[in-house]
């Protein structure tokens, strides 16, 4: 069966002379949860913004490769057209309407949706993932704490019924236990909804615990992927992003001689 996402050997530049990607491969297979590891400035967040085709807005064009979603090319297609076949990217930093009320920032999210009666469904569907923001909806989204906003980001972005959901650093600034307890919802977002998650995260312990499949990516490529439960075995995946090294020693994947980058469904 063909995977439900793919990114196959893509290049992107912004502003037609800074190369950020080259000749990244992926793939999310429908229901899965896959976890893109690598350290600030790896291309992690222009991967997602190519998928959901944010890049446009940026300034940064996918000028080689091509992305395919449900056996169609999205590459070159507007982000909202992208939106409407099922892909929501969730941004990184929380991004509210803060001068909307929580239950004000679920309309927004939905707002393809012209049925009252079905808006009215799917907000309380969400409430049921996020009993907080039920508490909490009337109040101002600026006035909420950060794991609420957290929840809220992913909770707008379940209102536009997607199938894909792009996750960027959603532990991004949280304390432990709330971290914990957004990571347990988005389990349950994809068994219970089935929605199929590419999650960017940088807390590789967290991200390992709860996807099917990892990519570590480095200065625009990715070189390394597997099962987690394999790259939770591999030596330089335990030293380089879970810890588990000499205390004091540190590393990067360019100085592992033995190391191979893989770059898998090139044409």
């Amino acid at each position: 069966m063909e995977p439900f996402l793919i990114v196959n050997n893509i290049e992107v530049i912004y502003h037609n002379v800074i190369l950020v990607l080259k000749g990244m491969s992926l793939k999310v297979d429908e229901g899965g949860i896959v976890a893109v590891l690598g350290n600030n400035g790896a291309g992690k967040t222009t991967t997602l913004k190519a998928v959901s085709g944010l890049l446009k807005s940026e300034d940064g064009e996918v000028t080689d490769g091509e992305i395919i979603f449900r056996g169609e090319r999205i590459d070159r297609r507007y982000p909202e057209e992208i939106v409407r076949m099922g892909i929501f990217q969730v941004m990184e930093g929380r991004r509210v309407f803060d001068e909307l009320t929580v239950e004000e920032n679920l309309i927004a999210g939905g707002h393809t949706n012209k049925n009252r009666v079905k808006m009215k469904r799917d907000i309380e569907r969400v409430y049921s993932f996020f009993p907080r923001l039920r508490e909490r909806k009337g109040v101002l989204a600026g006035y909420i704490s950060g794991g609420e906003q957290q929840m809220l980001v992913i909770g707008r972005g379940l209102m536009s019924l997607p199938s894909l959901m792009l996750l960027d650093e959603p532990s991004m600034g949280l304390s432990p236990l709330l971290v914990g307890e957004i990571f347990r919802i988005i389990q349950r977002i994809n068994k219970e909804e089935g929605v199929s998650i590419l999650l960017v995260e940088q807390n590789a312990r967290l991200a390992l615990s709860i996807a099917d499949h990892g990519y570590v990516m480095e200065n625009g490529r990715i070189v390394l992927d597997d099962t987690v439960e394999k790259l939770k075995e591999n030596a330089d995946v335990k030293e380089f992003y879970l810890g588990l090294t000499e205390v004091g020693k540190k590393k990067s994947y360019r100085d592992v001689k033995h190391y191979k980058r893989r770059k898998r469904w090139l044409t």
